[in-house]
């Protein structure tokens, strides 16, 4: 079982959702089908959704397979915790028309640190 992980990927389907509305509700504002249309608030709401998309189910694959190995709970929660605060942190920071950038680094930063301490939990796991 993967209760700890579930809980994480459940809360991180809410985040998807709302950056997805973001796009939507962007969408129909500026009647928008298709790519960005040259609207600069829309094309940062579909990157934000984007890398939200891109970074989140790996992650989450990880953690959740580094509970099924074993992982102690705390580690599994701290990824989990790791890798939320992260998406949230770059989708708030990326957002803002005039970005600072502590906030998308401190995502990213997050987001890659999760990453890579998940697997090189199932690494030693596996291995050690």
């Amino acid at each position: 079982m993967v209760a700890i992980t579930s809980v994480y990927a459940a809360v991180f389907a809410v985040l998807f959702l709302v950056l997805s509305g973001r796009v939507a509700r962007c969408r129909a504002k500026t009647l928008t089908a298709l790519g960005d249309g040259g609207h600069p608030e829309l094309l940062r709401r579909i990157r934000v959704q984007a890398n939200c998309a891109e970074y989140g189910p790996l992650a989450l694959l990880l953690i959740g397979f580094s509970e099924i190995q074993g992982a102690p709970g705390l580690l599994v929660h701290a990824l989990g915790a790791m890798l939320l605060g992260g998406r949230v942190l770059h989708a708030y920071g990326v957002s803002q028309v005039k970005e600072r950038l502590v906030f998308r680094v401190s995502g990213m930063t997050l987001t890659f640190s999760s990453i890579s301490i998940a697997a090189l939990t199932l690494l030693w796991l596996a291995f050690g």
